[in-house]
């Protein structure tokens, strides 16, 4: 196969593909999903990059997006590709302070937005810094401009500007000159540990994660359909995204993230990444409707489960031909049952879902594979371009994440397990950090991801953060997004922060499942006039307080959590308890509920 550099991948596809669908995408004025074909697609790119030589943009000069999922972000970073220049994505949630960190670091002239609230803060840093952002793109035609804004222009407009023969041929001259070892990206981490760094990945590095995962996933072809849910700004989808597009699928693009249910339901993919929160929630969901339903329904699911665990787990994964009588069970429950709950997602046509971006836990994962559910639960970085691993199609072991992706090479710190990765899909290093670069590759090149696991063969296990380790006052060490990974598991328990660094003993803040806390309390007729007072109810703590024990039970005591306080308001991200990949800033957290942190240990 051809691994096109990303300046020609939509052209040579287009060539190939001709009037067939590239992109999905729904229309929000008529509610209505509109085809893209990959001719159309290629326009588009033309048009943007031309478009941007006539704006004076040069050569592996650094183009900002800052927008939520559109079909314009896929146009721009193509039409950026083509003219041998960068693309920096920031979240479509970041506040005007991290865009402007982002716009100073990485000296941004030009900056795309998506809609008003991407605008409204774009223009905030404009005016902070006019000597280095000095236009806006704007992707949504609705937006209302600023009266002061003289610079800005609309993405419709913007394209019409290059649209002739000297930018033509300008394009064509860059796009015939881009080289593998071309600058493609600066992905800025989320700053879970510190500030912002912007991980450096090349087209080279692109080019190999293709060429591997054609090796890893030849049974994703050009029939697919892939939801592109996630943000593109993540490392994760824009893999995954450009790996649908290298094969030929088609991509419908999810722009508002509270819709997907809706979405889902609407497009019924076939393909799919996203991160485990999302299955927790499936999971967790498919046991609330349970829970609600008849006995006999409830046991006859329980039945379809154990059929599809044996069927799937014992034999299939092992390569095994199953009884002919666990075979006919299975194809029976597979029609009926799991097809049933897979359409109330909206993933019955389901064949491929990577799943990557934070621990998942062995139960949620046992339980969607034995739904016949296709998950290939991995691993990996931005800076390693996504994928360092991920659960083969048969073969897999639970517990692990997966066998290690083709040429590359991972070996384990025997001082303190940390998880070191030498390859070719591995960034050249973060922009303008050359102390930083020193401290995250080793002697002979291996880079510190900054977690810890062990290798058995070719298999990865993943066992802590490096950074999250917190060390109690008695001298112990706790991994607490294990811990948080254990409790979470809960129906009952939306949201878990483990507190326990230089103290006696582990706490934890605990967001719980309001909805079902209600129907508990409704039940056990407990009365209560707001949220506050239910979670303050000494009957409701005692029952959250057997869940969480439940939950413990494979803990050493040390590791266990003593002390809790439930809180009505989740973490989010606009709060910035939350990284734009919902991981949690842990310093963030014990910021905001210091008060209720020194009151557990009191």
């Amino acid at each position: 196969m051809v691994y096109y550099h990303y300046a020609e991948l939509i052209h040579r596809q287009a060539e190939k593909y001709g009037n067939r669908t590239a992109l999905k995408y729904k229309d929000q004025a008529s509610g209505k999903w509109l085809k893209v074909s990959w001719i159309e697609f290629a326009e588009k790119v033309r048009l943007t990059a031309e478009a941007l030589v006539e704006f004076g943009v040069e050569i592996q000069e650094n183009i900002g997006v800052y927008s939520q999922n559109m079909p314009q972000c896929l146009y721009t970073y193509f039409g950026i590709y083509g003219n041998r220049a960068v693309d920096v994505p920031m979240y479509a949630t970041s506040s005007p302070a991290q865009i402007a960190y982002i716009v100073e670091d990485a000296q941004i002239h030009t900056l795309f937005v998506g809609e008003q609230l991407q605008y409204n803060n774009a223009f905030i840093v404009q005016r902070q810094l006019p000597h280095i952002l000095k236009r806006l793109i704007i992707f949504d035609p609705s937006v209302k401009l600023n009266p002061e804004d003289k610079t800005s222009v609309y993405f419709n407009d913007f394209i019409r500007l290059g649209d002739n023969a000297h930018s033509d041929s300008k394009v064509k001259i860059r796009t015939s000159q881009a080289l593998p070892s071309d600058v493609a990206t600066i992905i800025y981490t989320s700053g879970t540990t510190g500030q912002s760094k912007g991980v450096v990945l090349t087209h080279a590095n692109y080019l190999e994660a293709m060429r591997t995962h054609e090796i890893r996933i030849p049974e994703v072809t050009d029939r697919d359909l892939s939801m592109c849910f996630l943000p593109l700004t993540h490392i994760f989808e824009r893999g995954w995204t450009c790996v649908c597009l290298m094969k030929g699928a088609t991509v419908a693009i999810n722009q508002d993230p509270k819709k997907i249910q809706e979405t889902l339901q609407e497009v019924k993919p076939t393909a799919m990444s996203n991160v485990p929160r999302f299955w927790e929630k499936v999971y967790i969901g498919i046991h609330e409707k349970m829970a609600s339903s008849s006995p006999m329904m409830q046991r006859v699911f329980n039945a379809a489960l154990a059929t599809g665990h044996e069927y799937i787990l014992n034999y299939r994964n092992k390569g095994l031909k199953a009884p002919a009588s666990l075979t006919a069970k299975f194809l029976f429950y597979d029609k009926t049952v799991f097809t049933l709950v897979k359409k109330a997602v909206g993933l019955q046509n389901g064949r491929f879902f990577p799943v990557a971006g934070a621990p998942l836990s062995d139960t949620v994962a046992e339980f969607l594979l034995s739904l016949n559910i296709p998950i290939r639960y991995g691993y990996g970085l931005s800076e390693t371009t996504a994928t360092v691993c991920f659960y083969p199609r048969t073969g897999y072991i639970i517990g692990s994440i997966g066998t290690i992706m083709p040429d590359l090479e991972v070996k384990i710190d025997p001082s303190n397990q940390e998880i070191l990765v030498r390859g070719k899909t591995v960034m050249s290093g973060y922009y303008k950090r050359p102390e930083e670069n020193k401290m995250a590759f080793t002697e002979d090149g291996f880079f510190r991801t900054g977690d810890a696991g062990r290798l058995e063969g070719n298999v990865l296990y993943f066992t802590e953060r490096i950074k999250d380790l917190y060390k109690t006052s008695n001298g112990k060490y706790i991994a607490p997004q294990a811990i948080e990974l254990s409790v979470s598991s809960d129906p009952y328990i939306e949201q878990v922060a483990v507190i326990g660094d230089q103290r006696k003993f582990v706490s934890a803040l605990v967001v719980p499942n309001m909805e079902l806390l209600k129907s508990y309390a409704a039940e056990q007729k407990i009365a209560f006039s707001s949220d506050e007072e239910l979670l303050a109810n000494p009957f409701i703590h005692k029952m959250m307080e057997a869940r969480i024990e439940e939950k413990q039970r494979n803990l050493a005591s040390f590791e266990k959590i003593k002390r809790f306080t439930l809180l009505a308001h989740p973490f989010t991200m606009e709060s910035g308890e939350l990284t734009d990949t919902l991981k949690l800033r842990r310093k963030v957290v014990g910021e905001h509920y210091a008060e209720a942190i020194e009151a557990m240990y009191q």
